[in-house]
């Protein structure tokens, strides 16, 4: 999981301040549809890693300095462009940066590349930032890509790296019994509504950047 590097901002980070420090992060939800339902690509956290261990996750992490370049065309669709622009720190990565975030994990944690595409292959679908008094926070916006745009086997993960063990796909049904973060089985549950054809109704947005934890749909 990449992270921002700290020395970009001149000054070295004490433990408590990292933890408070909030890195804007990509995650990628994979839907695959089969004819027992929809299924998602998950993978296990090591046990020691500092930011939930042992979890079972989808694939993402932190924005690095690389990330920032232009968007790639036919990426993103000009609704999640608008919904990403929402609501934004100062400074905050581009829409741009995000989704060369989100499919660079991908492929670092997955093996998994795209193919071209005329349609948008990214769909804007939650963000979160992680509340305070965590090891690690994160404003992690989060990325659905239907396994339709995956070049290759999406079964063959012999390129992933070791961040994540026992990479496979799943139902979104028995996803649930997995050992998952809580914002994990929030996304679970809006990635299933929309896999059953549920309406959207804007983009789910769990803020917890103040001092009191806020709900938004980013419209």
């Amino acid at each position: 999981m990449g992270e921002t590097d700290a020395r970009l901002r001149g000054q070295a980070l004490t433990e408590g301040q990292a933890a408070e420090l909030i890195r804007p992060a990509a995650t990628t939800v994979l839907l695959r549809r089969t004819t027992d339902g929809p299924q998602v690509l998950m993978g296990q956290r090591g046990a020691g890693a500092v930011f939930m261990p042992s979890k079972y996750v989808f694939p993402g992490g932190g924005v690095d300095p690389a990330d920032h370049r232009p968007l790639t065309p036919g990426l993103l669709g000009e609704p999640c462009l608008a919904r990403l622009s929402q609501h934004l720190p100062d400074p905050a990565p581009s829409p741009a940066a995000l989704a060369a975030a989100a499919l660079r994990e991908l492929v670092e944690e997955t093996g998994l590349t795209l193919t071209p595409s005329d349609a948008p292959a990214l769909r804007f679908i939650f963000r979160a930032i992680t509340p305070p008094g965590r090891s690690r926070r994160f404003d992690a916006r989060f990325f659905l890509i239907d396994a339709s745009h995956i070049a290759g086997d999406p079964d063959d993960f012999s390129a992933a790296s070791d961040e994540l063990s026992h990479l496979h796909w799943i139902g979104t049904g028995a996803a649930r019994a997995l050992d998952l973060p809580f914002i994990t089985e929030v996304v679970l549950a809006e990635v299933t509504a929309l896999a059953m054809g549920h309406p959207d109704e804007g983009t789910p947005f769990f803020d917890n950047s103040g001092p009191i934890p806020t709900f938004r749909r980013l419209l």
